[in-house]
């Protein structure tokens, strides 16, 4: 990376440190049973509570959303957590107490996140998958005064998305002055380091716990934490056996058992992607494949939040004697976390309410008042805090499918919210199943046959068998229902893609928990020879298969990223001088020179397609942008349909007084011409644009015309 970019990170580094700083009074406050304090949530409790009342001070009109107002509202709020947070006498002790481990995780996040900005300099382009809508919607929040943020390829109208998540990279791009074309980068690269620390935290935490108050290395902790977070944030599944047996060709895999064996070839044209579309018309992505292929998108940004949320329900887990006060406050906070992941991804909220339920209902179930009480608080402050956003949120999904459905109820269609539709009965075989989730399922088993065995359960055991039933419900339910969205022949690729990525990261979690619980037998006389042979031959399995997942990162990263032989920085739109350069400089005038978000009209095509590149790069609303995500967020067709008209009717008619019309009805201040909308538009008419405004920018056959009529 250059001299530059490395200055860029270490500022929103800093940015992000000052915004955890002012929140650490919190953080001690919950983790105070865990043996770092959580101290790397400090950060992220910074980021989303800051985030939260500028949006909320936004939404209400109450200030515009600029650099010295957020700058503002964050010193406000630290001051006033820091004066209302109970137990602050023991901060300044507890701090220069843990200094080491502090310090010892901060290194670790720098190191994250300096090598994973440094794989993203090799490959930086804001281009291609979902990038443009990601970006568009962060340079979208980044130009607003107030919010709801404008969508940038539906003018008028705001958003309709889980937009929460980039709305907290704007946020932090704002307080840091960089721009969104390098912020998008080192955003990515951020939740990764969160992602590796936040799981590092878990594992030694609950490496801690297991201990049981016994005495323990902190070496041994180190390792704890960073097997788990090695799971979590690299591991791929077990669809890399593929790598030792002939490829299969088409989308239609077969059994490896049923291909030629090839191991002194591997990886035998392994192809990465291939691992998270293998069942067929499905998706089952994990953290890792989305570093990867780098789309900042909804589950991605939630990454961070949903092992926050995992982290609180284990705080209180572990504290189950604590004061009904200090639970409560603990309760509002897991409410304004699911609010936050409701907000970012919105079936995360979904899950992670029903791991709060489990958890609270196994606490409480001897005492149904405090269950009820506490179960209320946590309903309440979701509903309070994701108010302000769900008052302009209308969700898409059109009801619950039913999968393989009898006839009888096919005939009848609909009832309720339940849909029965024909045609539509595509289930996972068992062998698909086996290779994406064998390795977690060799632990789960492993651990019900140590948990029937043993009779020295300890509290953090019954913690992770919640993560695993939840987990396994989420892997199975796709296999019986779906959300009904507006993709015919993908209908349960959604629901599969959003459930089991959170699975993944639970079963990892476990995984990583069970492996050392029982390979910690190995050294114990009271399990007898039997236990310890169980012990052993456990570790001796655990450890080849989680060699073989951890193989994943170093195939993908050299594919996507090109083997890392040309370092391109973090500048994501530099594709653009080679791809489309009269574009390149347009955009950067318009960044430059246009304020605000005058709506501006451009070619609209397809999605995935380079068309609406402008708006996605400056964050000016549009006329259409991607016909099928405007489809998708509005929830029908007919919405954004009459607009496609619209558009190619404003390029190549030659009636004045039509253009006029259509220009008047979008509110379009400037018209772009360029490459693209020559190659749209064959029979574009440029000269009423001269008729109705002036040329303010010119590059060659590249134009941008300001209507003043």
């Amino acid at each position: 990376m250059s001299a530059t970019d490395i200055t860029a990170v270490i500022h929103w580094y800093l940015i992000i440190l000052m915004l955890g700083s002012a929140f650490l009074p919190l953080t001690f406050f919950v983790f105070n049973k865990f043996k770092d304090y959580g101290y790397i949530f400090s950060k992220l409790l910074g980021i989303s509570i800051t985030s939260f009342a500028i949006f909320l001070v936004g939404i209400l009109h109450l200030s515009k959303f600029s650099q010295f107002s957020s700058f503002l509202i964050f010193f406000l709020l630290s001051t006033l957590f820091f004066l209302l947070i109970p137990g602050k006498r023991a901060f300044f002790s507890i701090l220069k107490n843990n200094l080491p481990i502090f310090l010892f995780e901060e290194i670790l996040f720098l190191i994250a996140l300096f090598s994973w900005c440094y794989i993203h300099s090799f490959n930086p382009d804001i281009h291609g998958l979902e990038k443009y809508m990601d970006f568009g919607f962060i340079n979208s929040i980044l130009r607003a005064d107030y919010f709801p943020p404008k969508d940038m390829w539906f003018t008028p109208l705001s958003i309709n998305y889980y937009y929460f998540g980039h709305l907290m990279a704007a946020v932090i791009t704002k307080l840091s002055s960089i721009p969104s074309k390098i912020t998008f980068n080192i955003m990515l690269s951020t939740i990764f380091a969160f992602c590796f620390v936040e799981t590092f935290s878990l594992g030694s935490n609950l490496y801690g716990f297991m201990q049981n108050g016994q005495k323990s290395g902190n070496s041994k902790r180190i390792l704890a934490g960073l097997l788990t977070a090695s799971l979590v944030t690299l591991a791929g599944n077990l669809h890399i056996i593929y790598g030792f047996f002939k490829p299969y060709s088409g989308d239609f895999p077969i059994p490896f058992f049923n291909l030629p064996f090839m191991p002194l070839t591997f990886p035998n044209s392994y192809w990465y992607p291939n691992a998270t579309r293998f069942i067929y018309h499905t998706i089952h992505e994990f953290p890792i494949y989305s570093w990867v292929v780098a789309d900042l998108h909804g589950h991605v940004l939630d990454i961070p939040f949903v092992l926050l949320t995992i982290a609180t329900l284990l705080a209180v887990f572990v504290s189950q004697t604590e004061r009904r006060n200090t639970v409560i406050i603990k309760s509002v906070l897991i409410g304004f976390l699911l609010a936050v992941m409701y907000m970012t991804n919105a079936w995360d909220g979904g899950i992670y309410l029903l791991l709060t339920f489990f958890i609270f209902s196994s606490i409480y179930y001897k005492n149904l008042t405090n269950l009820f009480l506490h179960l209320l608080v946590v309903l309440l402050s979701f509903v309070v805090f994701a108010g302000p956003y769900s008052f302009f949120f209308k969700p898409f999904a059109q009801g619950i499918g039913v999968l393989c459905a009898p006839l009888f109820l096919i005939k009848i269609g609909k009832i309720g919210p339940f849909l029965f539709e024909p045609n539509h009965c595509q289930l996972s075989l068992w062998w698909e199943l086996l290779t994406l989730y064998g390795f977690f399922y060799f632990f789960a088993i492993s651990f019900i046959v140590f948990a029937l065995k043993t009779k020295k359960l300890i509290l953090t055991d019954f913690f992770i068998f919640h993560l695993l039933f939840l987990s396994t419900l989420l892997i199975f339910l796709p296999e019986f229902i779906y959300l009904k969205d507006i993709y015919p022949t993908y209908y349960r690729a959604n629901t599969m893609f959003k459930l089991v990525f959170q699975s993944f990261i639970m079963l990892s979690i476990a995984s990583s928990y069970i492996m050392i619980r029982i390979a910690s037998l190995i050294k114990n006389k009271e399990v007898g020879l039997t236990g310890r042979f169980f012990a052993t031959c456990f570790l001796i399995i655990s450890s080849i298969l989680t060699g073989l997942v951890l193989t994943y990162p170093y195939l993908a990263v050299k594919s996507y990223y090109s083997e890392l032989k040309t370092e391109k920085g973090l500048d994501g739109t530099t594709y653009l001088k080679t791809l489309y350069p009269t574009d390149y400089q347009a955009i950067l005038w318009l960044n430059e020179n246009v304020s605000g978000q005058p709506v501006i009209l451009e070619a609209q095509s397809d999605s995935y397609t380079d068309y609406a590149r402008i708006s996605a790069n400056t964050g000016l609303p549009t006329v259409l942008g991607w016909t099928v995500h405007e489809w998708l967020w509005r929830g029908d067709y007919s919405i954004p349909a009459p607009r496609i008209a619209d558009v190619q009717t404003l390029y190549e008619t030659g009636d004045l007084q039509t253009a006029k019309q259509l220009l008047t009805r979008y509110n379009v201040k400037y018209v772009y011409i360029g490459s693209l909308e020559y190659q749209k538009y064959p029979q574009l008419i440029e000269s009423k644009f001269r008729n109705l405004g002036r040329i303010v920018y010119q590059n060659q056959n590249t134009k941008i015309y300001k209507i003043s009529f």
